[in-house]
């Protein structure tokens, strides 16, 4: 059974993350089922556009901590986001946590309703976002990223969209979105594939001088007695032993 359902409307290729157990959380299966479905995207000249969203209140919960992917796999997986020669486009009508915020980063546009909530947790369990940092540090208010990646805390949809983190927010999503998939429909298919290119040559850059450096440095974290025990505690619902 595939955790990513797959429907087409006018050209565009809907992508649904639906892993309701765990909050569409970036299991390894998940990252695998995503990647399949880019790649058939990506090679169907009929898609022109593709969009990301998702079921129930939550985008994604970030890594799944009892089933998480390799930091490659999750690499390979943002590159391939970046790379498509199709605009990737977010909607988002819930909650972003963590590793979830790199697949908005790495998406071209994104579009959040006005009651959803994003929040780098990273540092809250003895790690560092550094994988997801790769389209993020581009794209990204740097001070303001800066604030978040360090305390953690929650920020809403407007932040977001001041930030970068997300394009635009609205009451209705759907409503912020109709412009945009209404544009990528009216567009050739070589012009935007081509304009992709120079809008992700910045991103590319970083995956190419970072992406080594950031997946040893994540895989590291993962391993050490403090992520260990900010993870058994994020589990058990409970305050890791250094909160003060």
């Amino acid at each position: 059974m595939t955790l990513v359902a797959r429907t087409r409307t006018r050209g565009v290729e809907t992508l649904t993350l639906d892993s309701p157990h765990n909050r569409n959380a970036l299991s390894a299966a998940l990252v695998t089922d995503l990647a399949a479905a880019l790649t058939a995207a990506g090679e169907d000249t009929d898609v022109r556009a593709v969009l990301l969203t998702h079921t129930g209140n939550t985008f994604s919960a970030g890594a799944d901590l009892r089933d998480p992917p390799h930091p490659d796999a999750l690499v390979a997986l943002l590159r391939q986001i970046v790379e498509l020669p199709r605009p990737v486009i977010a909607r988002v009508a819930g909650h972003v946590r963590a590793g979830g915020l790199g697949l908005l980063g790495a998406c071209d546009i994104s579009a959040a309703s006005t009651t959803s909530t994003f929040a780098f947790t990273e540092v809250r369990i003895g790690v560092a976002p550094a994988v997801v940092s790769l389209p993020l540090l581009p794209r990204t208010d740097p001070r303001a990223l800066a604030r978040h990646y360090l305390t953690g805390e929650r920020l809403d949809a407007a932040e977001a969209a001041r930030t970068g983190l997300v394009t635009a927010a609205g009451d209705d999503v759907d409503a912020v979105l109709a412009p945009v998939l209404d544009g990528v429909r009216r567009a050739s298919p070589q012009g935007p594939a081509e304009t992709k290119r120079l809008l992700t040559a910045r991103v590319l850059e970083a995956f190419d001088r970072d992406a080594d450096r950031l997946t040893a440095l994540s895989a590291r974290l993962f391993a050490s007695p403090q992520a260990r025990e900010g993870m058994t505690a994020f589990l058990e619902r409970r305050d890791p032993e250094w909160v003060v």
